[in-house]
């Protein structure tokens, strides 16, 4: 066989079932190699998307994405996907192309260095330079991959390279088991609990993993012990739980920061770096019991007192075998918290206004999603809504990024999510500034045949940007743009589209358009003029009165 065969063997033998990608000349040899494949190749329109769709493959999957690009301008273009996966911890593996390596007759013509440049964003780079060690490379990828902290890694394979003959075949994957956390770090963790009188739980994004959720659960339905999480420790544990009192989104000043200034023992579990701190701590403040699988990044607002490092799951199971909720313990503030948050996330989800109040959206998207129904929200001023006032009932249900926060990543995270769970209602919400980055993938999802709905927030300008440029009193430039029909844009790709005209529409716009299947563009016209107001006035204002 040649290498290309080889290759391909190897990604058989991980388990990889679909390849997103664009290929170019320099992949002909893998790509015919895929051809009689059981792999499924998935051609995209961008490789950004095809980056994106891989890495919310490995996301959902908890198995490494695979994506693939042509050499030079194809790679450049995963560059962005590429931060996206390593920021945000989702396993991928991107394979790249590159001019033959041994005796190339094309001068420098499309050559970059591709390894250097992934080099920074991500966990693995390298070149293939020999088909011997094709097994040994794909093996080392995908292990490094899916390891903790999941992320990203590149392999380049060269066109001579791909073409030679070669024997061999695919390593195996090690049995792996991660180390359970320390005994004397564990004991020190329940003592200090049951010592605490206002202990609280903050669920982060090292805990949205599979396995995870229902030690957490146990936790907390033993301990009766109250919980928040960050944006992307949404769902981990039912929102909609008795114990449950919000997602940290705002940066101070809401609700769930009256809780966590309330706290004086906080269990962090899996806490991540890249999101926006939940909190900061002060010498002499309240203790923090870090769960995690790696130590902790002290820096000058998190160091916490008690490390518990260790697989998350089998840590937290061991909490709450130890673990007997003492008298000592008062969640009275936490009950008033909880109540104060809900009251105020029904606050707007029937306004009339039209163009739509964004409460009144993410309330109508939440009825319209089944428990298993998957949102994928790009990145805009709505996500912090969606954010703060949807209950993502169970694990991966809300797919947001706020680690690279990256427009443009919530139409093809959607399409992989309806690839993977065809039987489930999956919807992309996106603004129309990031639906316009990657909307040609609109043609994608048709050609595959998924059922998708995409709603379009449109305010005809960078929304989150827009406001955040009034709130530093600068002169409104530079932010506001045109937009095509996005009803007629629908239709030029062979999918459904419709425009909402009062704000009462959009209940029976996603309803219809789940029940007759195919890939549907609503259009809903937005109005983020209360923003400041409740951000800035209201919310603080309810908050203090706790």
């Amino acid at each position: 066989m040649k290498a290309s065969d080889l290759f391909v063997q190897c990604l058989e033998a991980e388990g990889v079932t679909r390849i997103f990608g664009i290929p170019g000349e320099e992949n002909l040899d893998f790509l015919e190699s895929l051809r009689t494949s059981p792999i499924e190749f998935i051609l995209c329109r961008h490789e950004q998307a095809a980056g994106f769709m891989a890495a919310t493959w490995g996301r959902l999957t908890g198995s490494p994405g695979v994506c693939l690009s042509t050499l030079g301008p194809g790679a450049c273009n995963l560059v962005t996907a590429a931060a996206y996966a390593n920021l945000g911890a989702f396993p991928m593996v991107m394979i790249t192309g590159q001019k033959p390596v041994k005796n190339s007759k094309q001068g420098r013509f499309q050559i970059i260095d591709v390894v250097d440049m992934m080099q920074p964003l991500t966990k693995m780079t390298r070149q293939i330079p020999s088909a011997g060690r094709i097994p040994a490379a794909v093996r080392e990828a995908f292990r490094v991959a899916a390891e903790e902290r999941p992320g990203c890694t590149h392999l380049e394979l060269p066109e001579d390279i791909a073409k030679e003959p070669c024997r061999g075949a695919p390593l195996p994957a090690s049995v792996v088991s991660r180390p359970d956390a320390g005994e004397a770090a564990l004991e020190e963790a329940v003592a200090t609990l049951q010592s605490a009188t206002h202990p609280l739980l903050l669920v982060g994004a090292g805990a949205n993993r599979t396995s995870v959720a229902e030690a957490l659960l146990g936790l907390v339905e033993k301990a009766q012990l109250p919980f928040v999480t960050t944006q992307m420790g949404k769902g981990v544990i039912d929102d909609e739980h008795p114990m449950a009192l919000g997602a940290c989104v705002l940066s101070d000043d809401d609700f769930v920061h009256r809780a966590i200034d309330h706290a004086d023992v906080i269990v962090n579990v899996g806490h991540d770096v890249v999101e926006k701190p939940p909190f900061f701590m002060e010498e002499g403040g309240t203790r923090v019991i870090h769960v995690d699988y790696t130590p902790a990044e002290v820096d000058p607002v998190y160091f916490p007192q008690i490390e518990v490092v260790g697989d998350i799951a089998g840590s937290v199971a061991r909490l709450a075998e130890r673990l007997e909720r003492p008298d000592c313990w008062d969640c009275g503030f936490f009950n008033e918290v909880r109540e104060a948050v809900r009251a105020s996330v029904r606050e707007g989800e029937e306004s009339p206004d039209f163009p739509l109040d964004i409460r009144r959206v993410v309330a109508e998207v939440r009825r319209a999603m089944p428990d298993d129904g998957i949102i994928a929200l790009d990145n805009g001023m709505y996500k912090i809504w969606f954010a703060r006032n949807y209950p993502a009932r169970g694990p991966n249900t809300v797919l947001l990024d706020n680690a690279l926060a990256t427009m443009g990543a919530g139409l093809p995270s959607a399409l992989a999510a309806a690839l993977l769970h065809p039987d489930r209602r999956v919807l992309a919400v996106c603004g129309d500034g990031g639906f316009m980055m990657n909307p040609a993938e609109i043609e994608t999802a048709v050609r595959l045949g998924v059922t998708l709905v995409v709603l379009v927030l449109r305010d005809d300008a960078l929304g989150m940007i827009r406001w955040k440029q009034s709130a530093d009193d600068f002169p409104d430039f530079g932010l506001q743009f045109g937009n095509p029909d996005f009803v007629k844009l629908a239709a030029a790709y062979g999918a459904c589209g419709r425009r909402l005209e009062e704000a009462h529409d959009l209940a029976p716009a996603l309803e219809a358009a789940y029940a007759n299947g195919g890939v549907h563009i609503i259009e809903a016209p937005v109005d983020y003029a209360n923003n400041d107001r409740l951000l800035n006035d209201i919310i603080p204002a309810a908050a203090a009165a706790l």
